[in-house]
């Protein structure tokens, strides 16, 4: 990929980066579910019905790192046949993400430390809005709506990129508390990454909209 600048490449090591952890830790957990010794802390949940989150794995993978590939002005200028072809790859990998993180969420029994219902309100309706945002996103560009499409997509890569925000504040917190958080403590900063995440994804949107009027008027 010749044509991608520095500063894109800059950007693509830091989005690699940040998924590091939750991205590597979940394809890691993947052969425990099919019977392989646990690499990582064991998942009694996932190990008693693997589907949903193995589908969740992979669907979150391929949408955070692929994804990130989507918002580079040098792909979509030089490479547009492959943008749109990773686009519906990725357009299907975060509904993957989203709908069995939904089941996930219904389905597992969780113990009250790890899901209360703030916790489980903010999954239901953040998966749902992560669907829908992705197919708006479909809809925008087909009707060549392409501002309207960039900012869907932004809005549901900022959800799907929850588990990487709130790997970073756990790892805060225990900095800062010397424990793992629990209970409503730790709901509260999971519902946080996520609206960390919408929040940053509000001012690139305005700030893009801002560009776009600004060169309109000159």
């Amino acid at each position: 990929m010749y044509f991608i600048s520095r500063r894109e490449w800059a950007f693509l090591a830091l989005v690699f980066l940040y998924s590091f952890i939750p991205a590597v830790v979940g394809l890691v957990r993947l052969p425990e579910l099919f019977g392989a010794p646990a690499i990582v802390p064991p998942n009694p949940r996932a190990v008693i019905n693997p589907l949903p989150i193995t589908l969740h794995i992979l669907g979150s993978s391929i949408f955070c790192l692929v994804g990130a590939l989507q918002f580079l002005p040098s792909l979509r200028r030089y490479r547009p046949a492959l943008h749109r072809t990773l686009g519906r790859i990725v357009a299907v990998a975060g509904c993957v993400s989203a709908l069995t993180g939904l089941w996930m969420t219904v389905a597992y029994a969780f113990p009250d430390a790890l899901q209360g219902p703030l916790l489980y309100g903010a999954r239901v309706t953040l998966s749902l809005a992560m669907v829908a945002l992705i197919a708006w996103a479909v809809v925008a560009i087909r009707s060549r709506d392409v501002a309207a499409h960039r900012a869907a997509m932004l809005r549901a890569y900022a959800i799907g990129q929850g588990a990487s925000t709130q790997t970073a504040l756990f790892l805060v917190a225990m900095v800062l508390f010397d424990t793992e958080l629990q209970g409503y403590s730790r709901d509260l900063l999971m519902v946080g990454a996520w609206a960390l995440n919408l929040a940053i994804a509000e001012l690139l949107i305005r700030r893009a909209f801002a560009a776009r009027r600004s060169g309109a008027v000159t």
